[in-house]
């Protein structure tokens, strides 16, 4: 049998440094909406609680970046180690978790401290948490509780500090009920849970994330950041943006090169036709002039 380490590398991702032009994207939580706001507050909270978290939302609504903001405000001084469990094999999915002693597999000279290892002292984020083999569940409680992990070929458990944030975009509790999801597992994540709302359900964010991300991709590119016209202000936050912020992103990367740093209209937006533009159009004729001027002022 060969050892995983192919896999282990394709799997494993690790924190940007601070140096790391990605890294002030990371450290952005732009929550302006009261609901976002309320979420933030709980955030913080569970993050000095040390508790295990269960992020639950769409996918595309910024689950990971919620994590890493627990992860910042938790002040643990080892990595933030991202882990997709849907790309976890069941075949080599306990040596992945809990890394492997040399001689453990044929090829495997080399030993691995796995992805709890790699996230001692820090925090281990596993996205998509429902799909993570049932086979490997009760292991992964069995390493939470006791605070050690057993590498496969070793006789000796290792003691592990490693604060779990997990992600979801379906229901556990269903999960569980259908048999596909541990309940012992979802009992010790479900003290810590954190709903996080759709960006439909937080409108207050649209505008602000738009100008966020139009910041970050002009920067990248060199561009002056465009002003959102009041036409286009209106089309995105009538839009019921299923991709939810990831969408979002998307959409202002695509007129931020279309309108050539000018004004964004509502041209501009690659957008499928879900806003009747009769809508915007009635919409935007109820707008006085001064509350179209107090429009474009909240993007100065």
């Amino acid at each position: 049998m060969s050892h995983p380490e192919h896999s282990q590398h394709a799997l494993l991702t690790f924190a940007e440094s601070e140096k790391s032009p990605l890294s002030i994207r990371a450290k952005a939580l732009v929550f302006v909406d009261p609901h976002s706001r309320q979420l933030r507050e709980q955030a913080n909270h569970l993050a000095a609680s040390g508790l295990a978290v269960l992020i639950q939302g769409e996918t595309g609504t910024g689950k990971e970046l919620l994590a890493r903001h627990i992860h910042r405000e938790s002040e643990r001084g080892g990595l933030f180690v991202a882990v997709s469990c849907s790309a976890i094999s069941t075949r080599w999915g306990e040596a992945e978790l809990f890394g492997h002693v040399a001689g453990a597999y044929v090829g495997g000279a080399s030993s691995r401290a796995g992805w709890f290892g790699s996230a001692n002292g820090g925090t281990l984020y596993l996205d998509e948490i429902g799909d993570l083999p049932l086979s490997l569940q009760e292991k992964l409680l069995t390493a939470l509780e006791t605070r050690e992990v057993l590498r496969v070929g070793s006789a000796h458990a290792a003691p592990v500090d490693v604060r779990l944030v997990a992600a979801t975009s379906i229901d556990l509790a269903q999960a569980v009920a259908a048999g596909k999801f541990n309940e012992r597992l979802f009992r010790y994540l479900d003290e810590g849970r954190l709903p996080l709302p759709a960006l439909r359900e937080r409108p207050g964010d649209i505008l602000p994330l738009a100008e966020y991300f139009l910041g970050i991709h002009a920067q990248r590119l060199g561009l002056a950041i465009p002003l959102i016209g009041a036409e286009a202000q209106v089309v995105l936050e009538q839009y019921p943006w299923h991709g939810n912020t990831r969408e979002l992103e998307n959409v202002v990367h695509f007129a931020l090169l279309v309108s050539s740093g000018e004004e964004i209209l509502p041209q501009h937006l690659n957008l499928p036709d879900n806003v009747p533009l009769r809508q915007i159009e009635q919409l935007l004729a109820r707008l006085t002039e001064a509350e179209r001027v107090q429009l474009r002022q909240r993007l100065l």
